[in-house]
């Protein structure tokens, strides 16, 4: 890399922290989703 990068991170560091990240990420989405399915299931608008 041309400099020091703004995180403080290597750029493995910052790959594998990316890799961690889209995980835990597509979790949060998941969990989410199912649980704005289940209210919309119980409690339906229409």
């Amino acid at each position: 890399m041309a400099g020091p990068s703004l995180s403080g991170l290597t750029e493995q560091q910052a790959k594998e922290f990316h890799e961690q990240f889209k995980v835990t990420y597509t979790a949060f989405v998941g969990l989410a989703a199912l649980a704005h399915l289940l209210v919309i299931a119980a409690n339906p608008w229409f």
